[in-house]
């Protein structure tokens, strides 16, 4: 009798046990099939880049791609070389900005904080209302504990996106800091 009711609670132990394996798997299939298709992707690049044919936007994928593996050194090169192509045609497009702003954010990842910042005005002065580099710009300005300049960014950073969440929080993190806080008694 003992034996009939503890067997309902064993399979549905196994049950759960099989379904959280199968999940696991699924996951790990998935992870592994976007690892592959990353590699392929790296690869594909490199190869059109060796042999001298790489676009713009091959060179801003690659980096971009660098930048998502944690490899900022490696990003910057990429970006550094894709600007040189634009650099080379007579009119700078306004669509290089996110170039700027993806070479500003790999040097940010390695602490090049006066490098990221020019990178993000050079952003901002081919599109002036870009947002994502007005918030980039904020952070760094933040990192280098240069308050007021960060402020005034993330607020500029408002006017072009009023509904724009980091600018908001990141304001409200500021003003904090600028308030003197007055001793209890």
């Amino acid at each position: 009798m003992q034996a009939l009711k503890s067997l309902p609670l064993a399979t549905i132990y196994l049950a759960l046990l099989l379904g959280l394996l199968l999940f696991a798997v699924i996951m790990i299939g998935r992870q592994v099939m976007q690892t592959r298709k990353t590699e392929s992707t790296i690869a594909r690049l490199q190869t059109k880049i060796r042999e001298g044919s790489g676009s713009v936007e091959e060179y801003f994928e690659l980096g971009s791609i660098y930048l998502m593996k944690k490899l900022p050194g490696q990003a910057v090169g990429q970006f550094q070389k894709a600007i040189k192509l634009i650099e080379a045609d007579e009119e700078i497009p306004p669509e290089s900005a996110p170039i700027y702003n993806a070479l500003g954010f790999a040097f940010f990842n390695q602490d090049q904080f006066d490098m990221a910042i020019r990178q993000y005005k050079e952003a901002l002065e081919r599109q002036p209302t870009y947002v994502t580099a007005l918030n980039n710009l904020g952070h760094v300005y933040e990192k280098k504990n240069l308050t007021s300049q960060a402020l005034e960014t993330y607020e500029k950073s408002l006017e072009q996106d009023p509904k724009n969440s980091t600018a908001n929080r990141r304001i409200k993190v500021l003003k904090r800091r600028l308030v003197p806080t007055s001793p209890t008694s």
